[in-house]
């Protein structure tokens, strides 16, 4: 049953989630089996997957867990797979959110912590869609919704190599919509500012987050369910003429770098 707006239907689609353990990706696996979808949840920690997929079935959910570390290519195409046997047909939507932060003037950025960065947010992620990519093309249809940040669009101090992996992927996702537009598979993605979620208490603990909220005009930090609006619409039928796009999902804290 879609617990949604009609337009954002999505009972004939099935979606794969990358970093459905928690946060954002926790939320939008519960965004899609509310709108209808069958949905898949990948992370590494299968002991919360697994949690979170007993809650969902309990309610009446189409939904499995899949093992999945995108820094690990050998994993990806065994979780796609994995994903497909369980829900029993091809996967519609991939919603390609795995991610991490590191907060550290650039100078000091350490290159294990770099490489950890652009390991997770940027190869991975590009290997992730890439996967989909292909599979969706054989096909003739699909969504891909890549989670970026507006770290990706403006500059912030202590985001350097977190800022530079999700710039890269929202170039990366413009450059897969050129290319894939012509085979039915469309690439957009969300940039979400300051989500309240695991990795936003990483700039509480630093105590940036008060200066933070002075930067953002509506004066709060966002929550999870301010995606739902933006994910439905890229993942359904409301946007199939949406492709190459990227949606600030942020409280107006862009305007303030304008």
């Amino acid at each position: 049953m879609n617990a949604f707006h009609p337009m954002f239907d999505l009972s004939d689609k099935t979606a794969l989630v990358v970093g459905a353990s928690s946060g954002i990706g926790l939320h939008a696996s519960h965004t899609f089996v509310q709108a209808g979808a069958a949905v898949a949840l990948g992370a590494r920690r299968i002991d919360q997957l697994n949690a979170a997929v007993t809650a969902l079935r309990s309610a009446g959910h189409r939904a499995c867990a899949v093992t999945l570390d995108i820094t690990k290519p050998e994993t990806i195409a065994t979780a796609w797979q994995a994903s497909e046997v369980q829900l029993g047909r091809s996967i519609d939507i991939l919603f390609n959110n795995a991610g991490v932060i590191y907060l550290e003037r650039f100078v000091s950025q350490q290159a294990t912590e770099v490489e950890r960065i652009f390991s997770t947010n940027l190869k991975g992620a590009f290997l992730m869609a890439q996967e989909a990519a292909r599979r969706m093309a054989e096909r003739g249809t699909g969504s891909i919704i890549n989670v970026a940040s507006t770290s990706g669009m403006r500059a912030g101090a202590y985001l350097a190599s977190y800022g530079a992996s999700k710039a890269g992927l929202i170039h990366l996702t413009r450059i897969m919509a050129l290319e894939l537009a012509s085979r039915g598979v469309r690439v957009n993605a969300l940039a979400p500012g300051n989500i309240r979620t695991d990795m936003h208490s990483q700039f509480e603990a630093s105590g940036l987050d008060e200066n933070l909220l002075k930067r953002i005009p509506m004066r709060k930090f966002g929550e999870c369910r301010d995606l739902d609006g933006a994910t439905l619409l890229l993942a359904s039928e409301a946007g199939s003429y949406i492709t190459g796009t990227v949606i600030p999902i942020d409280g107006g804290q862009l305007l303030s770098w304008m």
